[in-house]
């Protein structure tokens, strides 16, 4: 009995599983109708960006002779300010222990204080002469 039970409750489910497919299917046929009956009432667009393969050729003139010893001229892109921070990282939160981040302040505060001095002792320096 219970053998049978179980196997109506598999067929019900598989029953189900089919006949949502089937409607997931006929969807599917539909919209691709839809979109084959657009396809062909539009006319196709130009593509926004045009590639190299579409640009006429120079018209032929004198050959014009390249040297062999120059190097060809390089063009660096200029960055712009937006370029420049988007290309920015987020700075990185580092897990310091409180006795860490002390030693590291006190090394920074020693380094800026012998850059002053130098700065300092520069511009007297620069008085004597």
């Amino acid at each position: 009995m219970n053998k049978v039970k179980n196997l109506k409750k598999k067929i019900r489910r598989l029953k189900a599983r089919m006949e949502k497919d089937t409607k997931r299917l006929e969807k599917l046929a539909r919209k691709l109708g839809a979109a084959q009956a657009t396809a062909k009432t539009t006319a196709p667009r130009e593509p926004l960006v045009r590639t190299n393969k579409k640009r006429k050729p120079a018209p032929a003139s004198a050959p014009t002779e390249k040297k062999k010893d120059e190097p060809k001229p390089t063009v660096k892109p200029v960055a712009t300010e937006e370029k420049k921070s988007s290309a920015r990282k987020a700075k990185r939160k580092l897990n310091l222990t409180p006795e860490r981040r002390a030693q590291l302040s006190a090394a920074m505060k020693a380094r800026w204080e012998a850059k002053r001095a130098a700065a300092a002792g520069e511009k007297h320096g620069d008085a004597a002469n």
